[in-house]
Order: C-alpha cells, then structure tokens, then sequence
C-alpha cells in the first residue's frame, strides 16, 4: 500500500512539473527566469559578494590584533644558572604570553584602503548590473528570433496549405481530361518542395526555443512555449534622436557607471601610494610570566614561579621612511599612470555607447522604412495572388503563373514577418538605453 502510495506521489509530482514546464512564457518572465538563474549572472554575484568580505577585511583593520602565546625549551649542557653563573645543567623554561597591537597612524593606509574596497564593490555591483543588462538583450533576441521562426512557419505551412488544394483541384481535372498529367506531378513536385520548406522552418523554430531554454538554464526544451506579442501601433512608434537617448543613457548605464568608478579607484590609489612616505606608529602591550627550573639548583614551585615573574610590557612603535631604493616613488608614478589609462578606458566606454545607441537608432530607422515598404509589397503580393489563383480557376492561366505569383506572395510575407519583428525589436532597444523594461 505504501509503495502505491509513494507511485502515485512521484506520478503527480512528475504531472505538475510537465504542466509547470508547458506554461507559455513572456518575454519578461523569461528575462526574470535568467537573471535568478544564468551562471554568468550568478558568477558577477558571487564577485560582488567577494568584493563585501574584502570591504569588512578593510574596515576590520582598524581593531587591535590580539595573539597568545605558550612555550616549553629543554636545554643541554652548559648554560646560565639561577646564580648568574655558567656551569653543565639541564635547564627547562615554561613560559606564557598575552600581546595586543593597535595600529595609531599609519598614513592613511587603513582609511584609504576602505574608501578603496568601497569603491571595489560600487564597480562590481555595476558589472554585476550590466551582465544583468548583457542577459535581458540575449534574451530579447532570443525571444524575437523565436517569434520570426514561429511566423514563417506559419508562412511555410500556408504553402503547404494551398499547394495541397490545387493538388487536389489538378487531379479532379486531370481525371476529367481538362488538364494534362504533367500539370499534376509538377503540382506534386511543388508540394513536396512546400512540405520541406515547411520541415526546415519547424526545425528552426525548434534550434530557436533550444536557444532561448539555454539561456534560462532550463534542463531541456520540451514543453516549452512562448507567448506571441501584439505588435499592434507599430506605424505610431516615434523614434527618439540618439543623441537624447545618449544624454540619458551616460548617466545610468551600468557599462559606463563602472568604469567612472574604477577611475576614483584609480584617484584613490595615488593616495594610497603616496601614504608609502608618511611614517606609521603603533601601540603594544602585552602580559608574560614562566617557569624556570636548573638540575642541580634548587627551583620555586611552579604556581609561585608563575606568580613572581608575571610580567607587563606596553610600547610605542615608530617607523619613519627614509630611502627605499626610489620604490616608493614609482609606486606613485605607476598610480598615476594607471589613472590616465582608466581616463582613456572610460572615455572609451563613453563612445561605445554613444556608438552602440546610434547604431541603434539608425537599425531601427532602417526597420521602420523596410517595415513600411514590406507592408505595401505585402499587400500588392496578396493582390496579384488572388487575381492570379482566380484567372486559373477560371482556366485563363496555366500553373506555372499561378505558382510564380504564389511565390512572390510567400516571399512577400515571410519579408513582412522579418521587418515587423526587426522594426519591434529594435525600437525596444532604444527605449531600453533610455532605462525602460525590455517588453513586448
């Protein structure tokens, strides 16, 4: 009885995974999906992480080390007695100790390393930000390229669709004698060349969804369904100058905000250098006591020992550099140097950008045009199709202009699919340098 019990646990578990997996998936789904679950996200995690523990390692410096100490020498042969006096004994020393160390200017070492450790986690948290960033693109093209496959299959298997009923419409009149058997296997012909077109579009539709369920980290693809977006107002969409988009891009985006932040990292570690010339000072204190005993010599009692030779010690440390084979001074130089090489880093990136939204922007004026362009060609292509297939059911045209004229109205349409989700998917990317969710 348990055994059936556990059975049919395992079966409706197993049912309500394969009902969880066939769900439909929006494009925002599947970006939220990713960013809790892609490794390169969850690697810069991890970094950001390292970089809080590296912070506290700073911040912890400023506390005092505390370390203790115990002890037991043997010692052979000739050596110092309790009289002050050498003579061949066998000595033991016990000994215990206490020491603390707490640092009391060490030319704003400790204060320069936490602003810098501060400054580590700002930048890894911004590339943490813009992996994120990398993944919601990936995603959307991912999303996209799936939507085109799933419309030209639809394309492939309208073709399909048609050349079927004309087969059927040719044999009928074959079998009658209006038409000649050859008209039928050419028919037959264009059929089967339909049929493949057809298989080759649901395969890339599958290699598609691969792609995006690799992305999700998903275990396999089966069952897996995304939903188709309403690209209605398309004609309406206003496309904003790139150089609007730049200015509001520049001030957040996470590709920039990390090399501004690695550049006062770079301001920091010229400070951090020139602290190598300021003297450093610290205080020590500590507490001790042993136990000595000398074969031969009468010895005090190990608690009374203990006792009579604790000891208390307190110190100030001061360390002045004066000459350090000139080390110290291209410890500066270098500093310096790395701080005009992150100068040029980030006016890189600031140009990358500015590139990137103008390479967008004109993508998306170039999507615009073909879109519009491809809708007239469309619905020209679907005219001369129907005129077409009327003038040959109506015998006043053979098959090979009603094919050529179905042709060019399937290529029409599959440029239609192509344009409307180019022209969609780039002006999504505009909006998202300006900071806004990638939807559909």
């Amino acid at each position: 009885m348990r055994r059936i019990i556990l059975t049919a646990a395992l079966v409706a578990a197993f049912a309500a995974g394969a009902r969880a997996q066939e769900r439909v998936w929006t494009l925002p789904q599947c970006i939220d999906h990713a960013l809790e679950n892609n490794l390169s996200v969850k690697r810069s995690g991890l970094n950001v992480e390292q970089r809080e523990i590296d912070l506290n390692t700073a911040e912890n410096n400023r506390l005092p080390s505390v370390s203790g100490s115990a002890g037991q020498n043997f010692s052979f042969g000739r050596g110092l007695t309790a009289d002050n006096t050498y003579a061949n004994t066998n000595t033991t020393n016990t000994s215990f100790s206490v020491g603390a160390q707490v640092p009391v200017f060490n030319g704003f070492q400790i204060k320069h390393n936490i602003e810098l450790s501060k400054l580590n986690l700002a930048a890894a948290t911004a590339d943490l930000e813009k992996a994120k960033d990398d993944i919601r693109v990936a995603v959307a093209q991912a999303y996209v390229q799936i939507l085109y496959n799933m419309e030209i299959l639809d394309v492939a298997r309208s073709q399909v669709e048609i050349d079927s009923l004309q087969v059927v419409r040719l044999t009928e009149m074959a079998s009658n004698g209006m038409v000649a058997s050859a008209d039928v296997s050419a028919q037959e012909a264009t059929l089967a060349q339909s049929r493949v077109s057809a298989t080759q579009a649901e395969n890339n539709v599958a290699l598609a969804i691969l792609d995006l369920t690799q992305l999700l980290e998903l275990p396999s693809p089966e069952g897996f369904h995304i939903a188709r977006p309403s690209v209605e107002g398309l004609e309406t969409v206003m496309l904003m100058d790139p150089e609007a988009i730049y200015a509001e891009a520049v001030q957040f985006k996470p590709a920039v905000k990390a090399e501004e932040i690695r550049l006062d990292q770079a301001l920091k570690s010229i400070d951090l250098a020139k602290d190598s010339f300021l003297p450093s000072l610290s205080l020590s204190g500590g507490l001790g006591t042993n136990y000595y005993t000398s074969s031969g010599f009468p010895s005090a009692g190990f608690s009374s020992q203990l006792k009579n030779n604790f000891s208390q010690y307190i110190g100030l440390n001061l360390s002045v550099p004066i000459f350090s084979h000139f080390s110290n001074r291209n410890q500066v130089r270098n500093a310096r140097l790395q701080y005009s090489s992150q100068e040029i880093v980030l006016d890189n990136s600031r140009k990358s950008l500015y590139k990137e939204i103008q390479q967008a922007y004109y993508n998306a004026v170039g999507s615009q045009a073909k879109y519009r362009s491809s809708q007239i060609a469309a619905a020209s292509a679907e005219d001369a199709f129907e005129l077409a297939q009327a003038k040959y059911e109506n015998g006043k045209s053979g098959i090979t202009e009603f094919n050529e004229a179905k042709g060019r109205y399937m290529s029409a349409a599959s440029n239609l699919v192509q344009a409307r989700y180019e022209y969609l998917y780039q002006s999504k990317i505009l909006d998202f340098y300006r900071g806004r969710d990638l939807e559909f």
